[in-house]
């Protein structure tokens, strides 16, 4: 009988998951390997279920590397929580005579990868394949994750849209983008696509921020785009902003409830950011008494499990070819478990715990650097109020003008936001 890798997928989908199954699964046939598809993540093997597998062939996933979604599914099923679990998919994995893993996935997959890893001893060997269309993970080399380039792609395509049917109808669009941890997806989109403005949580500095603090820089935007003679925007807004506002601020707005995913995430999905901020926006100028339309938008699901783009095809054939080759200990021999990734264009074996953070356990977040030449460029090209703005006493008076405000009311209410 044949030595059997196995390959499970977790987390949320990211363009090119197909690809990596693909090449994966090319590999370990060609080298005397059989292969099998494990459905959902490890949701059936912690419950000790054997029977949601598929034979992988050739001829299952010749083509498959330039299609979106995951043939095998996935799942944020979370074995790590209870060590029994943990125990069950190992045990289960042996009763399928797994005798090499590959698990593609974020952080949390990685975690679980890990868990796994250390309790099957040295009966199993683990590969894992980190993605994410977030981008958030430190990969040598500055590497993207894989899906990143093809999410950006998409998005920015769908903002442009949203920006021209802006200019068209004279009206602004808050569009929240997917990214939990770091605005690398929101401000790529933005930039890409020339957005009025673009808000990551980054920007604000601290863990925690109030509603009233994210309104009074889009509020300023706004006000900014109509001293200068436009009434029409698009702002891009990180989803991950959601993650640092106060949870009981949150849970006190009428119809927003507040929930956690099995990895102890707020569900990001479930909170309606950008209606929550349009409604403000609203409200704000509607105390003036203006009327101001906004539509919200909500990207992410649309990108997910978008056609890979070249790069990430390239990309993820290279990762999946490399995972084989690591199991088999013809990459970084002696090792027994790793990340698989490219660094200067060498695949590369990186320790789990290069990725993990000591101190919460989790991995490692790749934030965007507000130091960067990348942040600066686009916040250069973007509507903002600044402090030039303020020290120029006709771009001042402009601005109170278009807030119906004194000068100094309006030095009073904004200046933070200069800051």
């Amino acid at each position: 009988m044949a030595e059997r890798l196995a390959i499970l997928v977790g987390g949320g989908p990211a363009p090119g998951i197909n690809s990596v199954i693909n090449a994966a699964t090319i590999e370990a046939i060609n080298n005397g390997l059989e292969v099998i598809g494990i459905y959902d993540g490890f949701e059936h093997l912690m419950r000790g279920r054997t029977d949601m597998i598929r034979p992988l062939g050739i001829a299952d996933v010749s083509r498959i590397h330039t299609e979106g979604g995951s043939i095998l599914r996935t799942s944020r099923a979370n074995p790590t929580k209870n060590k029994e679990d943990v125990e069950k998919v190992v045990e289960a994995l042996k009763k399928l005579h797994v005798k090499y893993l590959v698990t593609i996935g974020g952080d949390d997959t990685a975690s679980s990868a890990s868990a796994v890893s250390k309790a099957a001893g040295d009966s199993i060997r683990v590969a894992h394949v980190p993605k994410t269309i977030d981008n958030d993970l430190p990969l040598p080399g500055g590497m993207p994750t894989f899906g990143y380039e093809t999410a950006r792609h998409v998005g920015a395509e769908l903002v442009y849209n949203l920006l021209q049917d802006s200019r068209t109808t004279n009206r602004w669009y808050f569009v929240v983008v997917m990214g939990r941890k770091a605005g690398h997806l929101a401000l790529g989109i933005g930039k890409a696509a020339s957005a009025t403005i673009t808000i990551i949580a980054e920007e604000f500095r601290k863990d925690k921020v109030s509603l009233a603090e994210v309104c009074d820089v889009l509020e300023a935007a706004i006000i900014k785009r109509r001293a200068l003679g436009r009434n029409d925007g698009l702002a891009v807004i990180a989803e991950g902003i959601g993650e640092i506002m106060d949870e009981n601020e949150l849970a006190s707005i009428p119809g927003v409830i507040v929930e956690k995913d099995p990895h102890g995430h707020i569900r990001l999905g479930e909170i309606p950011l950008a209606t929550i901020l349009k409604r403000e926006i609203q409200r704000r100028f509607a105390e003036r008494g203006e009327k101001m339309t906004i539509v919200d938008v909500t990207l992410g699901y649309e990108l997910r499990c978008a056609r890979p783009v070249p790069f990430d095809i390239d990309y993820t054939r290279t990762l999946g070819y490399g995972a084989v080759q690591f199991l088999l200990g013809k990459i970084a021999p002696g090792m027994k478990d790793g990340m698989v990734c490219v660094d200067q264009g060498k695949i590369t074996i990186l320790p789990f715990e290069e990725f993990t953070d000591p101190k919460t356990g989790r991995s490692k977040v790749r934030l965007v650097d507000l130091n960067s030449e990348h942040y600066k460029v686009a916040k250069s090209y973007m509507i903002r109020l600044n402090k030039k703005d303020l020290e120029d006493p006709t771009m001042l008076a402009k601005l109170a003008n278009a807030a119906k405000m004194t000068p100094q009311q309006f030095l009073e209410k904004f200046s933070k936001v200069a800051d």
